[in-house]
C-alpha cells in the first residue's frame, strides 16, 4: 500500500529468518523433539481453521481457446499451442473441500530472534546460505543465458514459449526524448494500439529520468526509441543493455544506432514522400509511399559484425537502405530500425499537397501492415481485440433477508432519480434494465431486481462457496465494467454492520495497477473488489498495511488448501504479487484505505488469472502442467469458485489475525513467499547487498546488511518492480 501508516512496534518479533536444513538435520531434530509435538500440533491448529469446506461438484469449467502471442514464424511453437489448447475432459472433483492436512513433524516454521538457540542457529544459516542465494529478485528470470528447461521441465518450457517467446512482462515503453508535453508519446502510443492487442500489453512512457535509474531492463516486452536527438552515451549503453538480456527495439526515425550500421543524411529526403519496398516475411514485397525522415542507413564492411538484414529500401537509383533488423548478443536481443515516419498519419503533417496527400492516403492501409509486420518480427501480437461495450450493473445477494435489508438502506441513502454519486462515478439504482438506458464509465444503471446470467461467471457457484459471516455477502455483479475499484466508492461508508460489499465483473476496459499501473483485465481473470471494515482500536487496525499480504495470502491458500492441489506451485512476492513459482508474475493486490472516525474503510482491488493464458500464464495452465508431470486428473478451476473461496479465506485470516496478531498467520505467509534466502540491492542495481529476512509489523521488508544488521526497507517509487532499488527506513 502506497500509504502506509507506520504505528508502534507491537507484536511482531524483531527478526524473523527462514531456515533450511538438510535431511540428516531433519530427522535428528525430530528424534529431539518427540515430546514437543503435540505442543506443536496444537499450535498449528488455527491455520486448520482456514480451508473452507464447501461441496465442489459447483465448480465448473468451460473449454477455452488460447490466444498465439508469439508473432507467428515459428512452426514448433504453432504445433506446440495447438496439441496444449486442447484441454483435458472434465473428470470427478472431491466432493468436499475438507481441512488441509498437516504434518506436525514435517512442518519447519520460521524461528525467532528471542530464542537463544534459533539465534545461534540464525548466524550459522546467513552465512550458509550465501552461496547459495540469488543475487537480486526481478520480475522474471534474467538470466537469459540459460535455457527454460534448466529452470523447470520441458513441458512447461514449450508452454512458456507459446505465451511468451521472451519471458518478459507485456510492458511496451516508448522513449521520445524531451517531450513534456507528451504529444509525440501519446501520438506513437495511439499508433501501437490500433496495431497491437491491447489485451496482451501495456504502453507506459520512458521518461528520461528513468532511463538510468528505473529497473525497468528486465520489465519489458518492447523499447521504441522515437527521437531524433542525439541520444547520450550513457543512455545509449543502457539500451544495449537491454538488447544483451534479450530485448526487442523498434527504432522510429531515431538517432540510435549499433554495430555496423551507420545514419548518412540525405537533404534532397528531409520531409518527403518516397516510395519504398518492404519484404514481408513470407518474400513477398509491398510497395507504399511514406514520409522519410531525410537520412538512409548505410553499412560498414567490418568483420566479427553482427549480419545486417535488409527490410526495406526507397525506390530511388540508390535503392537507400531504409528499414535495417540486427541482432544483438547471444540473448535473442534485436532490434529493427527505421528512418521513416511509420508512426505519423496524414492529419498530422503541417503542409501537405493534394498529390502528398493523395499517395499518403492511399498508403495508409499499408503503413498499419507495415508497422504490424514489423511488430510481429518483434515477437508481439496483432491480432485486435475490440473493446467490449460498458454493461449495467445487477445488485445480487446469497440470500433473500441481506437483499431486503441492503435495499430497505439504500432508500434512504438514493436522492429522488435513484442516483448515488461519489467522485468518480455516478450509480444509478433501477428495477428493471432497459436496452434504451444509457452506459457510460461516469454513470451506470444498477439493477436491484432480477436475475443476472452469464457463461463466464456463475452466481450459484459463488454463493455455494462462500462461507462468511459477514464478507461478499451483497455483490454489485458487471460482465464488463471500467473498473470495480470505483464502483464502491460512494457505498462503503454508513454500511450496515452486518454486510460488506464486492463488486465483481467478468471483464474490466480500465483496470487500476498500483503506482498508477494498468492492469490487464481480459476473460478468465478473477476481477473483484471487496469491501472491508476494521476497527481503529484493533490488532489489524494498528498494522492496516498487513491487509495487502493477507489478501495475496488468501489467494494462494485457496488453491491450495484445496485437496490434491498442495503443490501447485503458487507462492508469493512481497508486497502484493501472486506469482507461479518464482518465475511470473499472475496476480496482484491494490488497497485503497480510508479513516473514518475510528474505522478503516479498506477497498481491497483484486486481480489473479485463472483462466486465460494470455499474455503470460494462468492457474490452469499450471494445472495442467501439474497432471501432465503427475499423471493426476486434477479439475480446472473457474473464477467464480477462487473468488468465492479466497474471500472465505480472508475472512479467516482477518479473524486470526484480529484475536493472535501477525504472529499466527506469519509461519504461513512465509511457507509461500518465494524470498527465502535470497539477496536484494538497497538503493540501486549497484548498490549494497542484503539478505532478506522477514517482514516488520508495519508490513515492510527486513533485510541483513553485512555489519549492520536487520533493518526495515520501502520502495523508492518506480512502478517497475518494488524489490529493486530498496530505501532503507529512517529511524524514528
Amino acid at each position: 500500500m502506497e500509504d502506509r501508516l507506520q504505528m508502534d512496534n507491537g507484536m511482531v518479533p524483531r527478526k524473523i529468518v527462514s531456515v533450511h536444513l538438510q535431511e540428516s538435520a531433519l530427522k535428528e531434530l525430530e528424534r529431539m523433539a518427540g515430546p514437543t509435538e503435540e505442543k506443536n500440533s496444537a499450535n498449528s491448529a488455527h491455520m486448520d481453521e482456514l480451508t473452507p469446506a464447501p461441496p465442489f461438484a459447483a465448480a465448473t469449467k468451460q473449454d477455452s481457446e488460447s490466444t498465439d502471442t508469439t508473432g507467428g514464424g515459428d512452426q514448433e511453437v504453432r504445433e506446440e499451442k495447438s496439441r496444449l489448447e486442447k484441454r483435458s475432459e472434465p473428470h470427478d472433483e472431491p466432493n468436499s473441500l475438507s481441512e488441509r492436512e498437516t504434518s506436525t513433524g514435517k512442518h519447519h516454521h520460521l524461528h525467532l530472534s528471542s530464542c537463544h538457540e534459533c539465534f545461534e542457529l540464525e548466524n550459522s544459516t546467513i552465512e550458509s546460505v550465501r552461496y547459495a542465494s540469488s543475487e537480486n529478485i526481478p520480475e522474471l528470470p534474467d538470466d537469459c543465458s540459460a535455457s527454460v528447461e534448466e529452470v523447470t521441465d520441458g513441458c512447461l518450457a514449450r508452454e512458456l514459449r507459446r505465451i511468451n517467446l521472451t519471458g518478459k512482462p507485456p510492458n511496451v515503453l516508448i522513449y521520445v526524448g524531451s517531450d513534456p508535453m507528451k504529444i509525440k508519446f501519446e501520438k506513437i502510443k495511439s499508433v501501437l494500439k490500433e496495431c497491437i492487442d491491447t489485451d496482451s500489453y501495456t504502453i507506459y512512457q520512458l521518461v528520461e529520468e528513468q532511463v538510468l535509474k528505473a529497473p525497468w531492463l528486465d520489465n519489458s516486452l518492447l523499447l521504441v526509441i522515437a527521437t531524433e536527438e542525439p541520444i547520450s552515451k550513457d543512455n545509449h549503453k543502457q539500451f544495449l543493455t537491454y538488447l544483451s538480456r534479450g530485448g526487442k527495439v523498434l527504432g522510429l526515425s531515431a538517432s540510435f544506432i549499433f554495430g555496423s550500421i551507420q545514419i548518412r543524411s540525405k537533404s534532397e529526403l528531409k520531409k518527403t514522400i518516397q516510395e519504398l519496398v518492404f519484404y514481408k516475411a513470407d518474400n513477398s514485397e509491398v510497395k507504399l509511399n511514406l514520409l522519410t525522415s531525410g537520412s538512409v542507413f548505410e553499412q560498414e564492411v567490418k568483420e566479427n559484425l553482427s549480419p545486417v538484414k535488409l527490410l526495406s529500401h526507397l525506390s530511388n537509383t540508390d535503392k537507400d537502405m531504409i528499414i535495417v533488423h540486427l541482432p544483438y548478443g547471444d540473448c535473442g536481443g534485436e532490434a529493427i530500425l527505421c528512418q521513416i515516419y511509420l508512426e505519423m498519419d496524414i492529419a498530422s503533417l503541417t503542409t501537405q499537397t493534394q498529390e502528398d496527400f493523395n499517395l499518403l492516403k492511399m498508403s495508409n492501409a499499408k503503413r498499419y501492415d507495415v508497422l504490424k509486420e514489423i511488430l510481429t518480427l518483434l515477437g508481439l501480437s496483432c491480432e485486435l481485440s475490440e473493446v467490449p461495450s460498458l454493461t449495467p450493473i445487477y445488485l445480487l445477494s446469497s440470500d433473500e433477508e441481506n437483499h431486503t435489508s441492503f435495499l430497505k438502506w439504500l432508500e434512504k441513502k438514493v436522492d429522488v432519480e435513484g442516483l448515488i454519486k461519489s467522485s468518480k462515478m455516478t450509480l444509478k439504482f433501477v428495477s428493471s434494465y432497459k436496452p434504451e438506458m444509457e452506459i457510460t464509465p461516469s454513470l451506470i444503471p444498477v439493477i436491484t431486481v432480477g436475475g443476472f446470467s452469464s457463461e463466464h461467471f456463475s452466481l450459484q457457484t459463488y454463493q455455494q462457496n462462500l462461507q462468511t459471516k459477514k464478507l461478499g455477502k451483497i455483490v454489485l455483479l458487471a460482465e464488463v465494467t471500467s473498473t470495480t475499484m470505483n464502483l464502491l466508492d460512494g457505498l462503503m461508508f454508513n454500511l450496515p454492520q452486518e454486510m460488506d460489499l464486492i463488486a465483481i465483473a467478468v471483464q474490466q476496459t480500465q483496470g487500476k495497477g498500483r503506482g498508477g499501473n494498468v492492469w490487464l483485465s481480459p476473460v478468465g481473470c478473477a476481477l473483484s473488489t471487496l469491501h472491508v471494515s476494521i476497527p481503529l482500536c484493533s490488532q489489524l487496525g494498528q498494522r492496516i498495511p498487513f491487509i495487502q499480504h493477507l489478501v495475496s495470502l488468501a489467494v494462494v491458500e485457496s488453491v491450495r488448501s484445496i485437496p490434491g492441489y498442495k503443490d501447485i506451485d503458487l507462492r508469493l512476492k512481497w508486497p502484493n504479487d501472486i506469482y507461479y513459482s518464482d518465475l511470473m508474475k499472475l496476480g496482484g493486490v491494490l488497497v485503497n484505505s480510508t479513516l473514518m472516525g475510528d474505522t478503516f474503510h479498506i477497498l481491497i482491488g483484486c486481480g489473479f488469472n485463472v483462466d486465460n493464458s494470455n499474455p503470460t500464464i494462468c492457474i490452469n495452465d499450471i494445472i495442467m502442467k501439474y497432471n501432465k508431470k503427475n499423471m493426476t486428473k486434477l479439475r480446472s478451476l473457474t473464477v467464480d469458485y477462487l473468488i468465492a473461496r479466497s474471500v472465505t479465506v480472508l475472512e479467516r485470516l482477518i479473524d486470526i489475525f484480529q484475536e493472535k496478531g501477525p504472529n499466527e498467520v506469519l509461519p504461513l505467509y512465509y511457507k509461500y513467499w518465494i524470498h527465502a534466502g535470497r539477496q536484494v540491492h538497497l538503493w540501486s542495481e549497484e548498490g549494497p547487498l542484503a539478505w532478506i529476512v522477514g517482514i516488520d509489523d508495519c508490513g515492510f521488508l527486513q533485510v541483513h546488511e553485512e555489519g549492520k544488521g536487520v533493518e526495515s526497507v520501502h520502495p523508492d517509487g518506480n512502478s517497475f518492480d518494488m524489490l529493486k532499488n530498496l530505501i532503507i527506513s529512517k529511524q524514528q
